[in-house]
């Protein structure tokens, strides 16, 4: 029992085992030293909070649009392509696939200039393509503000122009088409026209060979391509002459492919009323800056200040009473 008791006085005296209260007595003697380097923290960090780069972050949310917004060109394809054309959510999807396209290269073009600038889109939602969140940090909030909405509309008018061109490709590809189906259907009617006047002067050989002047039938709607000769030569080449000056005949499908084409002739698009986008959030007003934070970068220049003045104040009193060990 003896020997436990003394070695557990040994181990108290042992110098190397830290004596808390010491510590803190240390600590409290030294306190002069610690306000100080906590003063010195405090005025550092005063000095930093007055020359850093403040940033403030406006953030908007935007969906697809409406189909007020699209409906110019909703009207410009159904006379494009009738019964053919996209649906309006299509058309909906399309156009604000197109924003985020064309939002994410801006923003990528931004990332990459010689003067950074930071501007992001993403979902709303994790794992739901719509609604899309947008930001623009900025070194002030009415700037963030300002510059984000800038940025939304100068995307807005990219996309309007993109559809633009697209849509007056379409325009003039669809107009070569119907006036290519036009030529077609001429050309159809003229060989249709030729073929029956080449019938006819065939009938009427036939009649003049079998000397057939006069018709030989009552219902001249009974008359087929074989009996054609049987109304005789007088009739036929009346025929002949007539077909010769008659018009082409055209089936209902050519008139109704000429107004399509008049259609898209007087078609005009006022692409300014076209949007990429609508707006669920506008961009909003930053209310608090996301850096440099006051109140975090005082605590912890108060938390480090201590903990100098407190390393110092110990590695002094340490060096002070520093025994070299006998040889």
């Amino acid at each position: 029992m003896r020997v436990d008791n003394h070695n557990l006085a040994g181990r108290s005296n042992d110098p190397e085992q830290i004596d808390l209260i010491d510590l803190v007595m240390q600590l409290w003697r030294g306190k002069v030293t610690i306000i100080v380097c906590v003063i010195v923290a405090i005025a550092l960090a005063a000095g930093y909070l007055a020359v850093a780069k403040e940033k403030w972050t406006s953030t908007a949310i935007v969906t697809q649009p409406e189909v007020g917004q699209i409906a110019s060109y909703n009207n410009a394809m159904n006379v494009l392509y009738g019964n053919s054309a996209p649906k309006v959510s299509e058309i909906q999807t399309g156009f604000i696939g197109r924003f985020n396209t064309t939002f994410s290269a801006l923003a990528e073009t931004l990332e990459n200039q010689e003067k950074p600038e930071k501007l992001t889109i993403e979902p709303s939602v994790k794992g739901q393509p719509l609604p899309l969140v947008v930001s623009y940090v900025s070194d002030s909030a009415e700037g963030a503000q300002r510059q984000l909405a800038e940025y939304i509309q100068q995307v807005d008018e990219k996309v309007a122009e993109e559809l633009d061109v697209d849509l007056n490709d379409n325009i003039k590809l669809q107009t070569t088409t119907l006036q290519d189906s036009l030529k077609t259907q001429e050309v159809v009617s003229q060989e249709q026209k030729e073929l029956r006047i080449q019938q006819i002067q065939e009938a009427l050989k036939f009649a003049t060979q079998a000397n057939i002047a006069k018709p030989q039938i009552q219902q001249t709607q009974d008359v087929t391509q074989d009996t054609l000769f049987l109304l005789g030569s007088d009739a036929l080449k009346s025929m002949i002459e007539h077909e010769a000056t008659r018009p082409l005949v055209f089936s209902a499908n050519y008139y109704q492919t000429k107004q399509n084409l008049l259609d898209i002739e007087k078609l005009k698009v006022d692409t300014s009323a076209i949007h990429a986008y609508r707006y669920v959030m506008k961009p909003t007003l930053p209310i608090r800056r996301d850096s440099p934070k006051r109140a975090i970068t005082l605590v912890l220049a108060v938390l480090l200040g201590g903990m100098i003045g407190a390393g110092v104040v110990l590695g002094r009193n340490a060096l002070r009473n520093y025994k070299p060990k006998a040889q």
